[in-house]
């Protein structure tokens, strides 16, 4: 499950650290810091979803 997990990781952490990225930007945070911020938020964000989705991909039901 781990090797499923990395790979849903690879498309929902680039994914959410990129809808964080222009939600902060249209939000009208526009320097480094604020930017940087979103990104690893939604990179955080990314792994617990990519565990559930991975474990509802590998479950037998």
């Amino acid at each position: 499950m781990l090797k499923v997990a990395l790979l849903v990781y690879l498309f929902a952490g680039v994914t959410l650290a990129g809808s964080f990225m222009v939600a902060a930007l249209v939000a009208g945070y526009d320097t480094l810091n604020p930017i940087l911020i979103a990104v690893g938020v939604g990179a955080v964000i990314a792994m617990p979803v990519s565990w559930a989705v991975a474990r509802a991909i590998t479950s037998d039901s």
